[in-house]
């Protein structure tokens, strides 16, 4: 990750656009913070890159439990009402009390390596919002939710609440360094910075400030600011301005101030925020209110900010189209580094990092390693998992790092592709070919699970799984027993059976299903034919078994889950690693191997060659699929 990105900015904007494709979210009333974490250390620096971690250690403290990432976003002390008030967080920096100090999130710019500013702010911002609730961070940090409804009601209702205004941004747009017309702004009331260029009053007293901009490289006066002064602010400001007299006006252009001989004229170098009811016709600054100094932006780059026209939808297309091509030409020019290493035509990055750590003598399993498994096993793996929705954990940090359960596309993903299921809101993502398996290695995925569904059809299931799962000190042998008490059974109703170990304790016995011509396949009845058989075999061996998935009620026994066969349940894939000590892996084995002598832990991605070159003993699965009404038929009459 860079040290710092410049951030993008808003352009002032005399109406919100009110088109689709926009998101508006509250304008808040704060200092500008992009947030940098790496390595368990939290840094924020300003819009110009100074590093203020100091003055907000409370939210340093708590942002350091995010894996590495950079966030921008914006630091405010709040009203009575629940408002952003700058002149109370300029009081709470002023006292160095800044624990109830909010910094609010809305944008994701990097996370654990993979940089994001080329993804559309609609993804963007998703991975953020779940980051942060995976996170369970305090709520110091606090994530921004934007309306896609009309900008002018969104602007409408803004300012009845008493807040600044709002800010546009588009949701298919890139991050954009800089101003452009990405991110519009649109105020209640006008307000921006202005320089101080003295004021009236003597050493212990502030009556008002006069002011000025920056206008084509020379300090401009804009008028006077004569509110906003108390007691707790107005000695703070004059301590900052008496060492900066000097005996002469700085100002060189605009009108001359009134009473000059009454200023007390300063080096043009404090930078104030204030709100104000427009301008005169000559230029200045109408029953302007001062509302605290800003450390965080130079002099000189203040200037008048002039409200102009929303963009059109022409135009942002345009700008955006050029935006992505940059960022594409930029991002081909530096591919890898000392620590990628390229896959199966897939870059990974960091790949010398450990997912897994050292485990039982055997050294840690890298994120090359996985790639390097994902490779070598692909073709044993795909005609189980490919076209299937996947839900998948993600270890970006190793398996003892945070761990993220996600079933939707992340930004920045090119060969993973969405699938869409019936009643989801939002797609699955799903793998079918050997680049979707590297980019989930490159994503630091260390468990798939995969509907069990026909290819590219969710609705139809195509298997049946049943979890052998014990209570825990339970001898393996039992396990054992319990597997080929299922194939017997599975076997008299004319299925054939095909097994796996699961990476842990437990034992998974599949078998094969299908529709037939007249009535096409569906998930109740599949649940209800494993749930029943489950039934049957654990009424006939209470003090084996149980279909009952409380641990409290097992008390001995081994737990037959057939819950695996609703819709959208899940399975650990077939080849899968898990996210476990050892790397170890689901893996599909021959029937003559669910014996005594069998270790459920012993595969793993370091031994995975001595595994991988033998014969496939899951090839015929889908082959041997029998009609689930035949087999009903002969389960019934058992």
């Amino acid at each position: 990750m860079p040290p710092f990105i410049e951030p993008q900015l808003a352009r002032l904007v005399d109406a919100p656009p009110n088109g689709v494709g926009w998101a508006h979210e509250v304008k808040f009333d704060g200092y500008r913070m992009q947030l940098r974490v790496e390595n368990g250390r939290a840094r924020f620096r300003t819009r110009k890159g100074l590093d203020w971690s100091d003055k907000f250690p409370e939210i340093v403290r708590d942002a350091a439990r995010l894996p590495n990432c950079v966030i921008d976003g914006e630091v405010c002390a709040l009203d009575d009402k629940g408002g952003p008030d700058f002149g109370r967080l300029q009081i709470a920096l002023s006292d160095g009390k800044t624990d109830h100090l909010i910094f609010y999130v809305f944008d994701l710019l990097f996370l654990d390596g993979n940089d994001f500013r080329n993804q559309p702010l609609s993804g963007r911002k998703q991975v953020l919002e779940q980051l942060l609730k995976q996170a369970r961070i305090p709520p110091r940090v606090h994530y921004v939710r934007h309306f896609t409804n009309s900008g002018a009601e969104m602007l409408k209702g803004a300012c009845e609440m008493g807040l600044e205004g709002i800010i546009s941004k588009r949701l298919t747009a890139p991050y954009a360094t800089g101003r452009g017309d990405f991110w519009v702004k649109s105020k209640c009331r006008g307000g921006q910075e202005v320089v101080i260029g003295g004021w009236w009053g003597d050493a212990n007293t502030m009556r008002s400030l006069c002011v000025g901009v920056y206008d084509n490289g020379k300090f401009t006066y804009v008028g006077n600011v004569g509110t906003g002064f108390n007691a707790r602010n107005a000695p703070d400001l004059l301590k900052a301005l008496r060492p900066l007299k000097r005996p002469t006006s700085p100002f060189e252009a605009g009108p001359k101030p009134p009473r000059p001989k009454e200023v007390n004229w300063v080096e043009p170098k404090l930078v104030a925020e204030i709100e104000f009811a427009g301008f005169t016709h000559d230029g200045n600054v109408r029953q302007a209110a001062f509302k605290g100094l800003r450390a965080d932006k130079p002099a000189k780059a203040v200037t008048r900010e002039r409200a102009v026209a929303a963009p059109s939808e022409t135009k942002v297309r345009k700008e955006e189209a050029e935006v992505k091509k940059k960022s594409a030409i930029v991002t081909t020019k530096s591919v890898t580094s000392k620590e990628d290493a390229v896959v199966g035509g897939v870059t990974i990055t960091h790949a010398n990092k450990p997912l897994w750590p050292a485990h039982d003598g055997a050294r840690p399993v890298t994120k090359l390693d996985l790639a390097n498994y994902f490779e070598a096993a692909a073709d044993l793996m795909l005609p189980h998992i490919a076209g299937r929705p996947l839900s998948i954990v993600r270890a970006p940090d190793g398996i003892n790092g945070q761990l993220f359960y996600q079933r939707h596309i992340l930004p920045g993903m090119k060969f993973v592709h969405p699938i869409r299921a019936k009643g989801e809101v939002k797609p699955y993502l799903f793998v079918d070919d050997l680049k979707g398996l590297l980019e989930l290695a490159q994503f630091g995925v260390t468990e798939m699970h995969p509907w069990g569904c026909l290819p590219n059809d969710p609705e139809t299931p195509e298997i049946l799984i049943f979890d052998i799962d014990p209570e825990e000190g339970l001898p393996f042998a039992r396990v054992i027993d319990a597997a080929k008490e299922l194939r017997e059974r599975l076997q008299a109703c004319g299925l054939a059976t095909f097994v796996k170990t699961t990476g842990g304790k437990g034992i998974h016995v599949v078998t094969a299903i299908k529709g037939t011509p007249k009535n096409k396949l569906a998930w109740p009845p599949a649940k209800e034919f494993a749930r029943l058989l489950c039934e049957k075999m654990a009424a006939d061996a209470r003090d084996k078994y149980t279909t009952n998935m409380s641990k409290k009620v097992r008390r001995g026994r081994i737990f037959l889950d057939y819950l695996r066969n609703d819709r959208t349940s899940t399975a650990v894939g077939p080849y899968s690693p898990r996210g476990r000590p050892g790397a170890t892996i689901a893996l599909p084995i021959p029937w003559n191997q669910v014996s005594a002598r069998l270790d459920p832990k012993g595969s793993t991605i370091l031994t995975a060659k001595s595994f991988l070159k033998r014969a496939d003993p899951w090839k015929d699965l889908h082959k041997s699929a029998v009609a689930l009404e035949l087999a009903r038929k002969k389960l019934d009459k058992m």
